[in-house]
C-alpha cells in the first residue's frame, strides 16, 4: 500500500484510460485502487474523479482530470518525501 491512495470507481469516465498503470508506473509511493462504488452516486456518470487521500478530484474529461490527480499526488508526497 502506497502512502497516497487514489481510488476510482470502476463505473467512471476515469476508466478510459489505463489509470492504474499510469499512476503507479510514474509515482511508485502511490497506490490505485479501483472500487466498484464510492457512494457518490451519479457522480461518476457527470464528470471523470477520483478520490486521492479522501479529496474528490475531477475534470472536465479524464485528460483533465488526471492532470489534477497528478498535481494533488505531487503536493501529498510533497509532505512525506
Amino acid at each position: 500500500m502506497g502512502i497516497v491512495v487514489v481510488e476510482i470507481c470502476d463505473s467512471n469516465l476515469m476508466n478510459t484510460l489505463d489509470i492504474e498503470g499510469i499512476i503507479e508506473s510514474e509515482y511508485p509511493d502511490v497506490a490505485v485502487l479501483v472500487s466498484d462504488c464510492l457512494s457518490f452516486c451519479g457522480l461518476c456518470r457527470l464528470k471523470p474523479y477520483a478520490m486521492v487521500n479522501g479529496k474528490r478530484i475531477h475534470g472536465k474529461d479524464p485528460e483533465e482530470c488526471l492532470a489534477k490527480i497528478r498535481e494533488v499526488i505531487e503536493e501529498e508526497l510533497s509532505f512525506y518525501l
